[in-house]
């Protein structure tokens, strides 16, 4: 099993490189400050840990040193407020926490990927945490997915989710968890895809962990990624699986969806396959971009062209495919945006990595979904990989170039500054933290510092606001070591 340099998004050589010399400490207590004070009754929102109405975030620290154990891994827990979150109001939890499963070992990478959803339905969110190299008896690195528990105190406790004795690397990709109703009975379900295999897990959930009723493991393609999202309106949530073959390096795109006729291309017996051939990406995310009430679907293509690849832009893409009742029309014609579209700032340039992360969320409150577009590789100056996000439009007409904005760390009033390798972007996602109608913008910067960082910008009715951006440092939120900080967000 690889050790090391955690599995990227992006394999850029100019990327820095990691050591594994580690001397510093992780506090492992599992509150570091309360959450607050629920209501009686919780939200119900599907990223709410503590049920008081707003949004949450979790981040991953996947190479955080937890006591003296370097690259055990930790998850920082930040909970929204009518100010949005701060470093004095949030939750670390490792696997040494109270009620947590598991011991924090070296290598365990706690934290290397992340869902919430309400899995046990009792209107609290809670959170799904893959372990990328957790060891099981004599199965060395072969990963684990925890659940942690939401209530009125925020997340405390947790479970282990069975896992398939035969398999290894088990929900360990920052993609490879998701959450949501699959099978459309109204209950919130688990999906873990890990070397090239995928299983469904069925809610409620027991505290144990124990769900309803797990199906079959099955092979989707060489992929360790899962996108989830309704495309088609109906009660059931699909799933995307994309994944690259030797004729198609691109990445070949197939979605999962509930039919309880049942599918002959598939062996889950009320799912049927249908495929995307002329879609391509690597990762991917779901909204409702042109607001006609289905889900689109965002598939990302970073990788520059070539000789394996011919297609795409240089430096990256993103392509949404739109929903319909009978989900994305396999002969639509796709909206293409890269940083050479017009309107779309930057330009396209070899190891941009536009589309490494992107999120969906409704920016400026005009009912249709935004697109977040994380570039960590871009150079800004002399300042390389320092990285950017690029945020584009949704529009009754579907996503646009036109009225983009570009942020690096050098846009005025954003916390830090544009250095080598820092990587901005790394990861995105955008959730409303502080219940105003607007989604707020979470940016990962991977390598800031040797130990990550995530950066916060306000959703508004003009766009992102700059001003009063927030940034938390890995030492910040009590993180120690070269951490990872931001590396993963939970979407």
């Amino acid at each position: 099993m690889p050790r090391g340099i955690p599995r990227l998004p992006l394999e850029k050589p100019v990327l820095r490189k990691r050591t594994l010399l580690l001397a510093a400490t992780l506090t492992t207590g599992l509150l570091t400050a309360l959450p607050g004070t629920a209501s009686a009754a919780p939200s119900g929102l599907a990223s709410d840990f503590n049920g008081d109405g707003y949004r949450d975030v979790a981040i991953g620290a996947m190479s955080a040193t937890v006591g003296s154990v370097p690259y055990a891994g930790a998850v920082v827990v930040m909970y929204g407020s009518s100010s949005g979150v701060s470093a004095a109001k949030k939750t670390v939890i490792t696997q040494n926490s109270t009620g947590v499963p598991g011991t924090a070992e070296t290598d365990d990478r706690f934290g290397s990927s992340l869902a919430a959803g309400d899995l046990n339905a009792d209107g609290y969110a809670d959170l799904v945490v893959g372990s990328q190299y957790e060891s099981i008896g004599d199965r060395d690195g072969v990963g684990t997915a925890t659940v942690i528990w939401g209530g009125r105190s925020g997340l405390t406790g947790g479970s282990t989710l069975p896992q398939p004795s035969y398999l290894s690397e088990w929900g360990g990709h920052s993609s490879g968890v998701a959450t949501g109703d699959f099978d459309g009975d109204g209950k919130t379900d688990v999906t873990i895809t890990g070397q090239s295999y995928t299983g469904l897990y069925k809610g409620p959930f027991a505290r144990t962990g124990k769900p309803v009723s797990e199906t079959g493991v099955y092979e989707v393609g060489s992929t360790y990624d899962v996108i989830a999202g309704n495309l088609n309106g109906g009660k059931a949530a699909e799933r995307v699986y994309p994944y690259a073959t030797d004729a198609d390096q691109g990445g070949v795109i197939g979605y999962l969806r509930h039919d309880p006729a049942g599918g002959e291309t598939h062996p889950e017996s009320d799912y049927a396959e249908t495929m995307l051939p002329k879609a391509d990406g690597s990762l991917g995310t779901v909204g409702d971009i042109n607001g006609d009430g289905y889900g689109d679907l965002v598939l990302a293509d970073y990788a520059d062209p070539r000789s394996g690849k011919p297609g795409g832009h240089k430096g990256g893409q993103i392509t949404v495919w739109y929903g319909s009742a009978t989900g994305p029309d396999p002969a639509q014609k796709p909206t293409v945006i890269h940083q050479d579209t017009a309107g779309v700032p930057g330009a396209g340039e070899s190891d941009d990595v536009f589309g490494a992360a992107v999120s969906v969320g409704d920016i400026n409150g005009d009912k249709y979904a935004d697109v977040a577009v994380g570039a960590p590789g871009e150079d800004n100056g002399t300042a390389r990989d320092s990285g950017s996000v690029t945020v584009l439009l949704g529009s009754a007409t579907g996503l646009k170039g036109s009225g983009a904005k570009s942020y690096t760390q050098n846009t005025p009033s954003v916390p830090g500054s544009n250095e080598t390798n820092d990587a901005f972007g790394q990861s995105v996602r955008l959730i409303d933290l502080d219940k105003n109608g607007k989604a707020d913008l979470v940016a990962g910067t991977g390598y800031e510092n040797g130990h990550g960082a995530i950066t916060v910008l306000r959703g508004s009715a003009s766009g992102l606001i700059t001003t009063g951006a927030k940034s938390f440092t890995a030492p910040a939120v009590s993180l120690k070591g070269n951490a990872d900080f931001g590396w993963a967000i939970a979407q």
